[in-house]
């Protein structure tokens, strides 16, 4: 590629860290790029950028973009400041360069010009060695804040930064001091919950009474069990949280990355990682009231736990399925929050049960076979209508002609090829019978004869397409694997399979509160129809070539859009 070529289009890219530049550095680091293919005659086509984000993964809005824009092919050359801040990950570095060359678009950079593969070995082992060394220090430095006695990052509930003028006139840092408001409001909890009362309760009672709770990004600060239960072993949640007795607890966990979605992922450490320093000044809990909620929790988790079993929690991605066909999918028509079963039987708002009515009015349950019932009714009743039949119709007489065509070719494939082995087979005999017999020869024969069977079989498979159904009998498969739908979900060997099938079909089923429909509830489902008739059938693993099971191949075709509607 010639880089004086003027007709070159550019497209420019710029990041900046949040712990280490500002948002001027965007503009500046653009400004200089414009410069550069001012200077070379590129034309200027798009510009991209990622603001307080890090460079360790490509999980980026940017850099999706760029990547996007890329396959579309609207431009010959990424320019940026340094190679670092497209990713500082070598494995990401080296896979967006791959990328980019197969749709011929070249990396320069403003410090390494024309970018190669040297630079990417050199600079991406570079880049991921400074990432582990920044890690380091970062870590370093962190503990050494907290063995002073300062904060590492993060304020809790009931505490604000204490900020005071320094000798060069900047603001200290690490410093906090109690807010005396929360701080009643967590002497309140601890009090509520060594009396008896449930997270869920006063979870309620605080909502209710407009209590702000702790805000976590773009949260409402409403409050949850789960702020204040948390978890016992990783220090979370207000009733765990040692800094309210005047003890700073860091270092119980260390995160790392999961390479296929780029989040982070919370990760024990063993306790004698831990760092514990007394700081007896942001105390807001007396010793005798902690002492009073953790011997109450630990006789809840031997209440719930009789045995003494403990089983370690499985990780986030080792989580089960789910145990319900609508497990998940059912929503609160009224606040949008989950329908969870609130007993062993029953679905109900889990805002409404968990945060109170000041979130969701919302208190009608209903049974979870009621529901699904009424879902699968639903399902059967839309499909057997005449229009549905006939795209069925139509898609299975359209598949069973895509599968006939395949079928004669193969055969014609394979009798050529059968053909030719055996001419070659009747060559080595009559070369044997000649006397030209060599070791070579029989290694060749025996390959000759396995190739011989392996086309035998393939044009033996290719024979088993079965006669062209008959409209009407095609018809009559369809209402009866629609009619089959519960029963099949209720096949112990079916079961999972099909309930994974079905859910995949349905976004979400809205639950409305109606006093005169059955079970007090209106449903709106929507969902893809397509693939349903799948799920009535009893051949549910991927049938052979030409076995017959059509169903099972058919795709969306018209009437099959996604829909919406009410139950």
């Amino acid at each position: 590629m010639n880089y004086s070529t003027p007709s070159l289009r550019v497209a420019l890219y710029a990041r900046y860290s949040s712990d280490l530049q500002q948002q001027s550095s965007i503009e500046d680091q653009l400004r200089l790029c414009r410069a550069y293919a001012a200077r070379e005659g590129w034309e200027v086509v798009a510009e991209f950028s990622d603001a307080a984000t890090s460079g360790a993964s490509l999980m980026r809005p940017g850099i999706k973009q760029l990547q996007g824009a890329t396959e579309m092919g609207a431009f010959d050359v990424v320019l940026t400041e340094a190679l670092d801040r497209l990713s500082r990950n070598q494995a990401d570095i080296a896979r967006l360069h791959q990328t980019l060359n197969f749709h011929d678009v070249q990396i320069v950079t403003l410090s390494e010009g024309a970018v190669n593969e040297m630079h990417i070995g050199l600079k991406g082992t570079m880049n991921a060695m400074l990432l582990k060394d920044l890690g380091e220090k970062t870590h370093r430095g962190l503990s050494g804040r907290i063995l002073k006695g300062k904060s590492a990052g993060g304020i809790s509930y009931g505490y604000r930064p204490d900020r005071e003028v320094l000798g060069d006139g900047t603001l200290s840092t690490g410093d906090l001091r109690i807010e005396a408001g929360e701080a009643d409001i967590i002497r309140r909890i601890f009090h509520d919950y060594a009396e008896g009362h449930s997270p869920r309760e006063i979870a309620a009672r605080l909502n209710r009474q407009n209590v702000p709770g702790p805000k976590r990004g773009q949260g409402c600060g409403n409050w949850n069990p789960s702020t204040i239960n948390g978890n016992v072993k990783r220090g979370t949640g207000v009733l765990n949280n040692e800094l309210y007795i005047g003890r700073r607890v860091w270092n119980r966990q260390h995160f790392i990355k999961d390479p296929a979605t780029g989040k982070r992922q919370a990760r024990m450490n063993p306790p004698e990682q831990w760092i514990t320093v007394d700081v007896p000044e942001l105390q807001i809990v007396d010793q005798d009231l902690w002492e009073a909620v953790k011997a109450r929790q630990e006789s809840v988790r031997e209440a719930l736990n009789p045995t003494g079993a403990r089983n370690t929690r499985r990780r986030t991605e080792e989580a089960r399925r789910p145990t319900y066909l609508l497990s998940g999918l059912l929503r609160c028509a009224e606040c949008g929050a989950s329908y969870t079963l609130i007993n062993k039987t029953r679905y109900g708002c889990a805002a409404s049960r968990n945060k109170g009515d000041a979130v969701c009015t919302n208190r009608t349950t209903i049974r979870r076979d009621a529901v699904e019932e009424r879902v699968l009714s639903g399902l059967r009743h839309r499909l057997l209508t005449p229009e549905l039949v006939e795209v069925y119709v139509a898609e299975y007489k359209s598949a069973y002609k895509e599968v006939t065509d395949t079928a004669g070719a193969t055969r014609k494939a394979a009798t050529t090829a059968l053909a030719g082995i055996e001419k070659k087979i009747a060559g080595l005999m009559a070369a044997i019978e000649d006397g030209l017999y060599t070791p070579m020869m029989k290694e060749k024969l025996l390959d000759l004869e396995q190739r011989k069977l392996e086309q035998q079989q393939i044009l033996e498979a290719a024979e088993l397409a079965p006669t062209p159904p008959m409209t009407p009998e095609v018809a009559e498969r369809f209402k009866t694997q629609v009619n089959n739908l519960t029963t099949t979900l209720n096949d112990p060997d079916l079961k999972t399979r099909s309930t994974e099938a079905l859910r995949g079909l349905i976004s979400s089923v809205r639950m409305e509160p109606d006093g005169s429909a059955p079970g007090g509830h209106r449903m709106l489902l929507e969902g893809d129809l397509a693939g349903i008739l799948a799920c009535g059938s009893a051949q549910m693993t991927k049938p052979p070539r030409f076995a017959g099971a059509w169903s099972e191949t058919l795709v969306a075709g018209a009437g099959f859009e996604p829909a919406t509607f009410r139950l």
